[in-house]
């Protein structure tokens, strides 16, 4: 008996002790400045569907013709998915606008707000309750 108390009681030290996903995750303010807004229009070069944040890689060209790429963080690929975002809506060559806010580094990366394509359908892919600016176009602020 005193040895299965003994496995139960290492396990449950085990498991409190093993690090917290969430521990990593960073808040908006830690990357991201919110006195930068950036709208940017480019080509989806590429889709990232990782944990914690699902990336955008958009081709953006400038006025003199030249192309910067840029990385676009989105919220988690499950919050996107339940907003009814799939792997399959940004294919390489989709035409996108994206209004977000500027890398506080100003690095040639955004946290996403809203994709508007070329229809005009618009999808929220901002991450909530991070320290993002709350403007109410996000259907699940508070």
């Amino acid at each position: 008996m005193r040895a299965i108390a003994a496995v139960g009681l290492v396990f449950a030290v085990a498991v409190l002790a093993a690090p917290a996903p969430g521990v990593a995750h960073h808040a908006f303010s830690a990357e991201f400045d919110a006195d930068m807004p950036v709208v940017l229009e480019g080509v989806v070069t590429r889709m990232e569907w990782v944990n914690p944040h699902a990336w955008i890689h958009i081709d953006v060209e400038k006025d003199d013709g030249t192309t910067e790429a840029w990385m676009v963080e989105g919220g988690a690929p499950n919050a996107l998915l339940r907003r009814g975002f799939t792997k399959n809506s940004l294919p390489p060559g989709t035409l996108i606008r994206v209004e977000g806010y500027q890398a506080k580094d100003g690095a040639m990366r955004a946290n996403g707000r809203d994709i508007t394509f070329e229809d005009g359908t618009k999808l929220f892919v901002g991450s909530s309750g991070t320290g993002a600016p709350r403007d109410g176009r996000d259907p699940t602020e508070r």
